[in-house]
């Protein structure tokens, strides 16, 4: 899963799962942060959770505003929804799925229960054959109800990777479930017959390729949830208010500008067991300065009571805040890996790659963009975090933690015979934190052999420009973040082989790494027994980054939110390492 633009920042300037989530009304300290267990879940499960919810003290009404500098600036269309603001916001307050998750007040972790499902999915013995009952009682907004099969086509639909490029299916579904590697999707191919989820009744039925044990946690995204069949989700204008089953629905969304929820009457809390709906709406602000941000937050006054971040605190104003109200930070670990990833189309040479690592000023890059080192910012060695089944640190270039090291680079370099290489990287030319971030790699880069060429971009565009395989750049940086803890969820699709020259999409290899050995390892851990696929993915992670070094990471992720004083109820979503909405109330 990619990070929201709003929490990758700092990593594009220079967004399933943690395991110490900390507590939104008692957390004052990076103490909450286990940095070695970011990747961790602890995998809970619920299968007979039920709704309703009710939280003891819960006062209904207010309006809660959203603020954030560069977040929300993806499409909300269900199919495609794969950053964590989306994800999250998307996922708790507006649209259900098989499964969901229930933040756990004990062990600070959200745990994963039924949402459109009756349960957590029934399996045959090898995994190659699910079902899900759809309970009864859920309704669109406009007062339809759905059926499996509204079900089934949302599902079907986001198979259709040449119209959602973006979309997390291509690495799921597609993969996964009986001839989706072939089927091209009802929009692409609307010809073409997909009989692999089967629908009688209220009941799904889906048939896989290979083993598919992580079913139920695929099943939590919006991707897996009921979209109306015909013109009425159209791609072209679904994407501009999709149909709510949640809690909320869109009252108006400006793409990059603003998205405002009110309240879905056709929501019933009897069917959810996760959700509530305390507040009267929500009003999500983006492209606010992040300087803006914080003052309102500290100040907290007037609406600045009933005002959430979900991007990091700048570090001065977390020490002060940590120092005044510590009681409204919102710390967690994040499950995500910030990276910088050649465009190993361009930099075909590994020597030069390297190079780039040693020149890379991951200090000077954090420092300039107001992150916390040690708390939003943990130094990387491995591309999966610490915490994910079978990982095992290793270190492919023997670099110290945040060690910049300019003559190190130009040596490798000189190795290559590339001394004045340039190295074209985007930065948002409306955001004055990733200006300096710019500037502060632009040295660096330049002291150590590099030509430093930055492209402005803004950013509303940056998501556009970065994701475009045509963009005049040879760098870009990036992110990822477990969809659930396992090595399944980073090397299939961080190292995916999209043929994004012929296909026009990079997916989610933003290195444009594509090699046919690698593919073919991965396919065979897909294979694996279970047991002992975790060990097999982190060598894979060790070899391609000895052999190929396609990227290289910068620093693992937490999180520092804050709020204001009457936002109650609010908590780190562990899964996502965003607030959890729909635990969200406001109090007097």
């Amino acid at each position: 899963m990619r990070v929201s633009s709003a929490l990758a920042l700092l990593a594009t300037a220079a967004l399933s799962l943690s395991a110490c989530g900390g507590s939104g009304s008692s957390s004052d300290s990076g103490q909450n942060i286990d940095t070695g267990q970011l990747g961790n879940t602890g995998g809970g499960t619920d299968a007979s959770a039920k709704g309703p919810v009710t939280i003891d003290g819960a006062q209904k009404g207010g309006t809660v505003t959203v603020l954030t500098n560069t977040g929300l600036t993806t499409t909300i269309d269900p199919a495609e929804i794969y950053y964590l603001d989306t994800m999250s916001i998307g996922g708790q307050l507006m649209f259900r799925s098989l499964t969901q998750y229930k933040y756990d007040p004990d062990s600070k972790q959200m745990v994963l229960v039924p949402d459109l499902a009756t349960d957590l999915g029934k399996h045959n013995d090898d995994y190659t054959k699910w079902t899900f009952t759809i309970r009864d009682g859920i309704k669109f907004e406009d007062g339809t109800s759905v059926t499996a099969k509204d079900v089934a086509w949302g599902m079907q639909r986001c198979m259709d990777v040449a119209t959602f490029p973006t979309g997390p299916c291509q690495y799921y579904s597609n993969v996964y479930f009986h001839d989706g590697a072939k089927y091209k999707g009802p929009y692409t191919a609307p010809t073409q017959k997909f009989d692999s989820i089967k629908v009688k009744g209220n009941t799904l039925t889906i048939s896989m390729d290979k083993p598919f044990p992580d079913m139920p946690y695929w099943g939590a995204f919006p991707a897996n949830g009921p979209v109306p069949a015909g013109k009425a989700s159209d791609p072209k204008t679904y994407k501009n208010h999709p149909l709510s089953t949640g809690p909320y629905m869109i009252k108006s969304f400006s793409p990059s500008k603003e998205l405002v929820l009110e309240k879905n009457p056709y929501w019933d809390a009897s069917t959810d067991a996760a959700r509530t709906q305390y507040p009267d709406g929500y009003d999500f602000k983006t492209q606010q300065p992040s300087e803006k941000i914080d003052q309102i937050l500290l100040s907290d006054s007037g609406s600045g009571k009933t005002t959430i971040t979900y991007d990091n605190l700048l570090a001065p104003d977390y020490q002060k805040m940590k120092q005044d109200s510590p009681d409204r930070l919102i710390l967690g670990g994040q499950p995500c890996t910030f990276y910088w990833g050649p465009d190993n189309r361009k930099i075909t040479d590994k020597r030069i790659r390297e190079a780039l690592s040693w020149a890379y000023p991951y200090k000077n890059a954090i420092l300039a963009g107001g992150d916390i080192p040690g708390i939003t910012a943990v130094p990387a060695t491995n591309l999966m975090p610490p915490g994910i089944p079978g990982r095992t640190a290793y270190n492919a270039t023997g670099r110290k933690p945040f060690e910049t090291d300019a003559s190190k680079a130009k040596e490798l370099l000189q190795q290559a015979n590339a001394v004045g290489y340039p190295i074209k990287f985007l930065f948002r030319s409306d955001d004055p934190i990733s200006v300096k971030v710019k500037d502060a790699i632009v040295r660096a880069l330049n002291q150590a052999g590099f030509k430093a060429v930055p492209v402005p971009t803004t950013i509303a565009n940056y998501t556009t420009d970065r994701a475009n395989v045509k963009s005049d750049i040879n760098v870009r940086s990036a992110s990822w973040c477990s969809d659930w803890p396992s090595g399944s969820t980073w090397l299939p699709t961080v190292y995916a082989n999209t043929d994004a020259t012929h296909t026009g999409s990079l997916g989610a290899n933003y290195s444009v790494f594509s090699n046919k050995a690698v593919g073919k390892e991965i396919n065979q851990i897909q294979l694996m027994p279970l047991d002992q696929q975790p060990k097999a993915w982190n060598d894979l992670d060790k070899e391609i980054m000895t052999k190929y070094f396609p990227l290289f990471p910068t620093y693992y992720g937490g999180v520092v939110m804050a709020r204001g004083s009457q936002l109650q109820g609010v908590n780190d979503d562990s899964a996502l390492g965003m607030p959890t909405w729909n635990t969200m109330w406001i109090g007097q």
